[in-house]
């Protein structure tokens, strides 16, 4: 899934066989939004995009997504 705009953050986490993606862009319209994507490697996977009126609420909800994926026992990939 392609989404136009500017990268704000990006968190990939994973566990054996699974993934899940957060992602957080501005949008061409001064929005933020958060795309989490997850599933099995190398499988269709399952997109879901929620929209932010400003970042700060756009990054602690992603910060939230991914410390829930976090509890049922995906970690985070560090960068290298």
């Amino acid at each position: 899934m392609t989404f136009w705009g500017c990268r704000v953050l990006a968190l990939l986490l994973t566990r054996p066989g699974r993934f899940y993606r957060v992602e957080v862009t501005e949008n061409l319209f001064g929005e933020y939004s958060v795309l989490r994507e997850w599933g099995k490697s190398g499988r269709r996977t399952q997109p879901l995009v929620c929209w932010f009126s400003n970042l700060r609420e756009a990054v602690i909800a992603a910060e939230r997504w991914a410390r829930g994926a976090e509890r049922r026992g995906f970690h985070r990939l560090r960068a290298a």
